[in-house]
């Protein structure tokens, strides 16, 4: 099997294409060849016997994506974009990477012919819903995206469904959760502090929390992310149905609550490394936010996550810290 891998240098896409390679398959068929595209070229897996083709490569570039796509990869993982943050500040980028980026993909997978149809996954995002919500977001509810982010993966979904419905290809969308949490330096993501108040205390540092303790959100762990986008690879089209997009399931919990799990983990002087500090566009960001869900198709389809914030810290800890915490 041949697997390409859009985004495949950031940190989803390094621990997809370490679990892939640690288990020399997908779906049953052992894996020959890997394709992995970002903006900077992503390293090359180790141990890995198969052939590796990694590369820079601008997916709003259709000559690129035509390249990485001539392959013909049975599998691909869109992964490639904008984060949140950077999307809502730099308008014109996350049209182009965002949207333009995903449709020049598509649309190199479209021009192969007839007899090419990738699996493809696409990693949308919660943010393609907007308020005013119920209490608990279902199936049924429609797209209302208040953020520019959230509009572009919401347009995403449509094309992935229509290229889909035409045969072009074989897609499959999901609305991931805010993943904490990350390993590394934050990044520009409007939500990267969900991550950053648990990550740096447990590393010894200071962070800075910039919205009230009652904001509530929706994660689940860069292990649980993973495990979707495998699952999703796998699942059988017929059981998924024309509705190709899903909400991911995941752990509903507030600041304050992420806060108390990483208190009973890792006791009050890790917990008093949070300062408070504002920040009103990240706070506004965040408002047009979906909080909590009811993932009834994603569970029915056999996608799990973590049963508590609590679980999520753990993985963390054992991910990525060797199972120590700082003093």
């Amino acid at each position: 099997m041949h697997i390409l891998i859009t985004g495949a240098a950031g940190m989803i896409g390094r621990k997809l294409t370490t679990r892939l390679v640690a288990e020399g398959a997908l779906n049953g068929r052992p894996i020959e060849k890997l394709t992995l595209i970002d903006v900077v070229a992503p390293q090359k897996p180790e141990k890995f016997s198969g052939k590796v083709e990694a590369a820079a490569a601008d997916i709003a570039d259709p000559a690129a994506v035509r390249a990485a796509i001539a392959g013909r990869p049975e599998a691909i993982f869109h992964l490639a974009g904008v984060v949140s943050g950077e999307a809502e500040v730099d308008f014109g980028k996350g049209m182009r990477v965002n949207l333009d980026g995903s449709r020049a993909l598509f649309e190199a997978i479209r021009a192969v012919g007839e007899d090419y149809r990738p699996r493809l996954v696409f990693t949308s995002s919660i943010a393609v819903f907007g308020a005013p919500f119920p209490p608990a977001i279902g199936d049924e509810f429609h797209l209302t995206p208040l953020t520019s982010y959230g509009t572009q993966k919401a347009a995403v979904e449509l094309l992935l469904a229509d290229y889909t419905r035409r045969g072009f290809l074989d897609g499959v969308g999901i609305r991931l959760p805010s993943i904490v949490v990350r390993p590394g330096r934050p990044n520009k993501a409007a939500s990267g502090f969900f991550s950053s108040i648990i990550r740096e205390p447990l590393n010894g540092e200071e962070a800075v929390l910039p919205v009230a303790d009652s904001v509530l959100h929706w994660h689940a762990s860069p292990r649980a992310a993973v495990g979707f986008l495998i699952h999703a690879a796998g699942l059988d089209a017929g059981k998924l149905g024309p509705r190709v997009n899903l909400t991911m399931p995941g752990v509903c919990c507030t600041v304050a609550e992420q806060i108390a799990a990483l208190r009973r983990i890792a006791g009050d002087r890790v917990a008093s490394r949070i300062r408070r500090e504002p920040d009103p566009l990240v706070a506004r960001i965040v408002a047009g936010w979906p909080s909590r869900f009811d993932p009834a198709r994603a569970l029915a389809l056999g996608f799990r996550a973590e049963a508590s914030f609590d679980d999520i810290i753990r993985v963390h800890i054992a991910d990525e810290l060797g199972g120590k915490i700082a003093a």
